[in-house]
């Protein structure tokens, strides 16, 4: 018996949502960012995001930029706003458990936000260029209070930096 396929509130299947194709350069960009480099033996991957993001503060700072691109991608792919919310989410996390040093290196290998993005904009997205004014409005501000998020990170993250460097000071000068 063949099964009836009902169009959701996007006006698509599920199928033919999945169908949707995402740019080369989008895929490419989730990849460098997320999945670039192979260890050998376990087949765990990692990429540009985890390994710039060793060096404090700068990482998620260069990173973020191409983390806001496939953001703002998922508007020019008509994805819903509660799911950029939910993109915005995968990035914010990564900034909140960044702070933790080594902690938040290790996340970034499991997490990949950038991934996670790009597959919620394959099964939410609509079609390329279904994007209106007011999704575009939405997410600048998402993106500027996830700079916000950013810079608070940053500046946690210094005072931590700070304070073992001050704690080891002290103990090498008795």
């Amino acid at each position: 018996m063949k099964e009836i396929q009902t169009r959701s509130r996007f006006g698509m299947t599920k199928d033919e949502r999945k169908k949707i194709e995402i740019e080369d350069g989008l895929e490419s960009l989730s990849k460098y960012l997320d999945d670039w480099i192979k260890i050998p033996v376990v087949g765990w991957r990692f990429g540009l995001d985890a390994l710039i993001g060793l060096i404090p503060n700068v990482g998620d700072t260069v990173t973020s930029f191409g983390s806001f691109y496939i953001l703002v991608a998922g508007v020019r792919y008509g994805v819903p706003k509660i799911t950029l919310l939910r993109m915005a989410f995968n990035i914010g996390l990564d900034y909140v458990v960044g702070v933790i040093p080594f902690v938040g290196d290790g996340f970034d290998f499991f997490w990949k936000s950038n991934k996670r993005n790009i597959d919620l904009i394959r099964e939410r997205g609509t079609g390329k260029g279904q994007g209106t004014t007011g999704d575009y409005i939405f997410v600048f501000g998402i993106i500027l209070l996830l700079i916000g998020i950013l810079v608070g990170s940053i500046l946690v993250s210094l005072y931590i930096l700070g304070t073992v460097f001050a704690g080891l000071w002290d103990l090498v000068n008795f």
